[in-house]
């Protein structure tokens, strides 16, 4: 027999749900829209170019097994599914590797999950592009307040998963703002949040970048789309998941901090506090690039003229990036090509077989890498010092302090325009990917839907991993 709610609700269930069904019709200051405008067409190319990676590969074959109602495009199975599904196959894509944005403080990647189930949601409602907007702001906000409210520990001590939790009650809240929820119901989404809320960070270990974006971006985006859905159609919930016995912050939380989870609620947009990777790496190396480019300026180097380089990162992630199998998590392979290329391209970046190539190896051979205590404390985050001896014994040494695509030094509308060109055009070719990037550009003039036909694939998809 179920209980009767007679508790008063909680402060915070009162104002988050008055926040999130409001959001839906709220203006976004210009600057506001402007960054969520790059934060979509971002993840649109990590979407596009992970739809040939293993995860994504396995998303879209996975989710187009399932059939059902033509509600949303999963552009790697390349056919209208349920929005749940079409969420989830194309946040296995959007995490497929590291090309995705991250937020730092929020400890997660929110796009991958957030933009994923707000574009499915927003498909299915024939939503316009000025709502879907709204609605992927709204869900970075929610995201990463709840990461932040409840208090989890540094990485290496952490029982719980920042990046499953948090991105999934962002991803629902996005959904919710789509779907015009009231207060009530937002309530009741929330709590179906709270109820599917889970991630053990052992995400770790997986070798092949595949239960990774699934704990990242597929389970939160199916999450929350399929709780914000089952909200839709009629499902109750308990009406306070932040307070009373038994609550969210009780199952999970370890230095809980309840005024985090409303706190600049409608002023400070965390979107604004997310980065965009430049490289499409390990969030780990992307100083050390930055370094290299730094000393060399972009030119590309022989091997014969390198003699020794140093690599000095934090101590808290070394182990992340240090000597991985995978050439887009390994600092060593990823520094030389870029000492060789001078730069590092979608494609480089995930070049296997030039893991074996000699003159790779080579410089490989001549690295070495200093774990440092001063660096894991020192803000910005994510610093790397790079110092470099040629030939002939002259030394060149790189502090990069603010990475480049954070809010210290953010990325130009055209550099991140760029980047989403040369991960959109080898597979939708290159007169639609500029489109593509041009529609993302005025979207507040144009519904989601008329995103589908730009996403379709020239290239079809491998039909074994």
């Amino acid at each position: 027999m179920a209980a009767s709610a007679s508790q008063p609700l909680s402060d915070e269930i009162v104002a988050l749900a008055g926040h999130i069904a409001a959001a839906g019709t709220r203006p976004l200051p210009e600057e506001v829209a402007r960054k969520t405008r790059l934060h979509l067409l971002d993840t649109l190319g990590a979407i596009v170019s992970g739809t040939q990676l293993p995860a994504g590969l396995l998303g879209a074959r996975f989710a187009a097994s399932t059939g059902g109602a033509a509600e949303a495009l999963a552009v790697g199975a390349g056919a209208l599914l349920p929005a749940a599904q079409a969420a989830f196959a194309n946040a296995m894509a959007a995490h497929g590797d590291e090309t995705d944005d991250s937020h730092l403080a929020g400890r997660c990647h929110p796009g991958c999950a957030i933009v994923p189930a707000a574009l499915a949601v927003a498909e299915r409602v024939d939503a316009d592009g000025g709502a879907l907007l709204r609605a992927i702001a709204l869900g970075y906000d929610v995201c990463v307040r709840v990461n932040l409210a409840l208090g989890f520990p540094p990485p290496a001590k952490a029982k719980h998963s920042t990046h499953s939790i948090g991105p999934a009650f962002g991803a629902a809240a996005a959904c919710a703002a789509l779907l015009g929820f009231d207060e009530r119901q937002v309530r009741h989404m929330l709590s179906y949040s709270a109820q599917q809320a889970s991630g053990i960070p052992f995400w770790n270990r997986d070798a092949h970048h595949v239960e990774k974006a699934f704990d990242f971006a597929a389970m939160p985006a199916r999450n929350g789309t399929l709780g914000a859905l089952m909200v839709a159609s009629g499902f109750t919930g308990v009406e306070d998941p932040l307070g009373g016995p038994h609550n969210l912050f009780a199952a999970f939380a370890e230095k809980p901090d309840r005024a985090a989870l409303v706190d600049g609620l409608g002023t400070r947009f965390e979107i604004m506090r997310a980065s965009i990777k430049k490289w499409c790496v390990g969030s780990p190396i992307q100083a050390v690039l930055d370094a290299i480019v730094a000393i060399t300026g972009g030119a590309p180097q022989s091997p014969d003229t390198i003699e020794a380089v140093t690599i000095t990162m934090p101590d808290d992630r070394i182990h992340i990036v240090n000597d991985r199998a995978m050439p887009d998590v390994c600092v060593q392979h990823m520094a030389a090509i870029v000492l060789l290329d001078g730069g590092a391209s979608f494609a480089a970046a995930h070049d296997v077989d030039r893991m074996q190539d000699p003159a790779v190896r080579a410089l490989r051979g001549r690295m070495t890498l200093v774990p440092s205590p001063e660096l894991t404390l020192a803000v910005p985050a994510r610093q790397a010092i790079v110092e470099i001896v040629f030939a002939g014994g002259t030394r060149k040494r790189h502090h990069a302090v603010a990475v480049r695509g954070t809010p210290e030094n953010p990325m130009t509308e055209a550099e991140v325009e760029a980047k989403a060109l040369d991960l959109c055009a080898p597979l939708l070719g290159d007169a639609r990917a500029a489109t593509l990037v041009e529609a993302v550009r005025g979207l507040e003039g144009r519904r989601a839907r008329d995103l589908r036909p730009l996403l379709h694939l020239i290239a079809s998809p491998e039909s074994h991993p």
